[in-house]
Order: structure tokens, then sequence, then C-alpha cells
């Protein structure tokens, strides 16, 4: 296998995930600076152009973190980031899109529009006019998140798993781009330090 990745919050979550699972995948970087993620050699594998996208050993592209995540876990089954039962898979599924709707993508999408306009003007559709707006959901989806989070470890519980992952990295990405973590939301702030602490995250 291979994975094409490069900078930003999506590679890193699925290269933490692959640390996580302690799993040995070549890398190939892309440079998503000078839009070769855009060029028809890359969207030939991935005509969505985006990063990371996974090259099975056949040949075979699969994008979209999550669904790259949750191919990984049901190969390589061993320390599980999804979940071991069907109410466990369902729990994480769960959580990690209610993180993508209420605060990744609406933090993601902000910064494009704003601070990394830009980047990717030429791209694709920014919405300049919503930045700060789509910035404020993102807010509001964490400010939520940080009474979810009470008493737990993980956003799971007691299990760490791929929705801690791929928050960690929209907000570690956030923290570097002007969407910095509110302190009063205390529970979200001392699970970040604790995510950040792993090896994974280094």
């Amino acid at each position: 296998m291979k994975l094409y990745t490069s900078m930003g919050p999506n590679p890193r979550f699925v290269q933490m995930f692959i640390a996580e699972k302690g799993l040995n995948i070549e890398e190939q970087a892309v440079d998503l600076m000078s839009g070769e993620n855009r060029q028809d050699a890359y969207l030939a594998k991935n005509p969505a152009g985006q990063i990371p996208a996974l090259e099975l050993d056949n040949g075979a592209i699969i994008s979209e973190t999550t669904a790259i995540c949750e191919y990984l876990e049901e190969t390589s089954p061993a320390t599980p980031l999804v979940g071991t039962t069907a109410e466990e898979r369902a729990e994480t599924r769960m959580w990690t899109r209610r993180i993508d709707l209420k605060i990744c993508e609406p933090l993601g999408t902000g910064f494009r529009s704003a601070e990394g306009a830009p980047i990717f003007q030429d791209r694709m559709r920014l919405v300049p006019e919503g930045a700060d707006s789509l910035k404020a959901i993102a807010q509001d989806g964490v400010k939520w998140l940080d009474q979810q989070l009470e008493g737990k470890e993980f956003i799971a519980g007691d299990r760490l798993t791929m929705a801690d992952l791929k928050l960690f990295c929209f907000l570690d990405f956030g923290n570097s781009v002007g969407q910095p973590l509110d302190p009063d939301n205390t529970n979200v702030l001392a699970w970040y330090e604790r995510i950040k602490q792993r090896p994974s995250a280094g």
C-alpha cells in the first residue's frame, strides 16, 4: 500500500490513525501548495483531487479519510480504533459524523474562505462572506462537545477512537490558523492536552 499525503489536518488524521494502529505504510508526498493534487497525474488516481488517498496493492484507490481509516481497521483489526462490536462501531461513527458536521467542516471551510483564500481561491468555490459565521459555528460545536466530554477520558468514553484523532487534528490546525481553543471549554482543553501527549501526535 501507499499513502498519498501532504500537510493539513486530513492527512495528519490518517497518519495518526496509522501510527496508533502500529502500521507501516509507504508514503508519497503530494505538494499541496503548488497544486500538485489538482494536476492530471494525481487526478487520474483521485478525481476529487483530495489528499490523502490510499493506493492498495492491486492499484485501487481509496480516498476520504474515514473510508481510509475504516478500511485499515477492517484489514488490521488489532488495536481497534473504530470498534470490536456493532454497538462500538456505531458509536464511533456517530461521534465522527457529529464532529465532522459541527466542528471540522465549518472550521476548515472558514479557514479556506479567509486565511487560506490565497491558496484555494483558484481551486474551489469559497464563501468569504460566510467565513466568520463558519468559524463561529465551529466554536459553537466545540462548546457543545465540552458538555458531552464531562467525566470522559475520550469522546466515546474510555476508548480512543478515530473520532478523537480527527477532532484533535482539526483543533490543533485551528490553533495555528486563528481559530484557537476557548479556554472556557475546560473539558475539551483537558482532552486536547491528553491526546497531544500521545506519541502519534508528535
